[in-house]
């Protein structure tokens, strides 16, 4: 198929609202995770390519203001040039007074996603390949479901076996001593030479912070996540200056002008871009350029159908987050081989519905 003319406009938006329940609920310090609330997005543009595209917006009370969100942007847009970065700047100017985070965040990465896999369709490439790389496997770490010490190790073993030699924990929640328990559990399982991450979801203060990451230091580890509150940059750089562990952020950041803003103040020492709040394939591809120009290792959060494409063109990259939320409802979810995620190298960004799936679990 040949790429869409310069004409090329959006002919439809449409939402599609999912609570998928979790086969294995996701714990962490801040709560256990038991669905996963999804927004399907599909875009028809004038030359009759579908982009589509899904957000995640971890609570179920979300998921029907998203929906509505969506269709609504949607029925703003339509009629609209097709093109990515001018769409991306409507949306800007659409939410210039309600701020580009939180729900509209999501709605606007949602869309762009969905545009540039139109794109990426309407050119017969894969998105990796038009955005100048090239498909081929991306390496990856498991993040585990679970806290408890031994079911962290059995499920760490289990992933041994399917090739993953990087894993990461969630731990908080608990004294220092808790933690300590399940990385040196999990060490004795996976061994010496595997990386192992932990990831403290905001759950502490930054002087309980700098206390842990002290003695986390002696541990091997090869990034403490997100130990304080990720908006507080400030805070993070105290904790950053304290450990030698690097200092990992970035999941939580809406829009490359945060990561500008932890750059500034030396924040973290990796970054981790999750596609839906950077502020989508536009966004990620902003975003990838300040790391770059900072020397910052940089890996991803969930969505691992999209960024996979995206790690495979960003400079630095070290690994993809493989927890696949979606799966349920795709038609090929992403797959792994030797602890490495393979990019297919179909048009796209490889989303495609299970339609049969969505029916029945709607």
């Amino acid at each position: 198929m040949d790429l869409p003319s310069k004409g090329s406009t959006i002919a439809s938006i449409s939402a599609r609202a999912v609570n998928l329940a979790l086969e294995r609920p996701v714990e962490t310090a801040g709560g256990i995770m038991v669905t996963t609330p999804l927004v399907l997005i599909d875009i028809r543009t004038s030359d009759g390519v579908v982009g589509r595209s899904y957000i995640r917006c971890y609570t179920a009370v979300a998921l029907d203001p998203l929906t509505r969100l969506v269709e609504a942007v949607g029925e703003a847009l339509t009629g609209g040039t097709a093109a990515p970065l001018p769409v991306q700047q409507r949306m800007q100017q659409m939410f210039r007074l309600a701020g580009p985070q939180g729900l509209t965040g999501m709605a606007m990465a949602g869309i762009d996603m969905a545009l540039w896999d139109a794109l990426a369709v309407a050119a017969g490439l894969p998105l990796v390949t038009l955005l100048g790389g090239e498909p081929g496997p991306v390496d990856a770490y498991a993040s585990l479901r679970v806290m408890n010490a031994r079911a962290a190790a059995a499920e760490a073993e289990q992933l041994l076996g399917e090739g993953f030699t990087a894993f990461k924990v969630k731990v908080g929640g608990k004294p220092l001593a808790g933690d300590l328990e399940v990385i040196r559990t999990l060490r004795a399982v996976v061994g010496p030479d595997a990386r192992l991450m932990v990831d403290y979801n905001q759950s502490l203060t930054v002087s309980e912070a700098i206390e842990r990451v002290r003695a986390l230091d002696h541990e091997n580890l090869y990034w403490i996540e997100e130990p304080t509150r990720a908006e507080d940059f400030a805070g993070h750089a105290r904790i950053a200056e304290a450990a030698v562990t690097p200092i990992q952020l970035g999941e939580n950041w809406w829009g490359a002008r945060d990561l500008a803003k932890s750059i500034a103040v030396r924040a973290s020492d990796h970054v981790m871009l999750d596609v839906m709040k950077i502020g989508g394939v536009t966004g990620w591809l902003r975003a990838m350029a300040l790391a770059d120009a900072a020397s910052l290792p940089a890996s991803s959060h969930t969505f691992p159908e999209v960024s996979s494409h995206l790690l495979a063109v960003t400079p630095g990259a070290v690994y993809l987050e493989y927890l696949d939320h979606a799966r349920p409802v795709l038609a090929e979810p992403v797959q792994v081989r030797d602890g490495r995620v393979l990019i297919s190298d179909r048009p796209g960004s490889g989303v495609a519905w299970d339609e049969a799936a969505i029916r029945r679990l709607s």
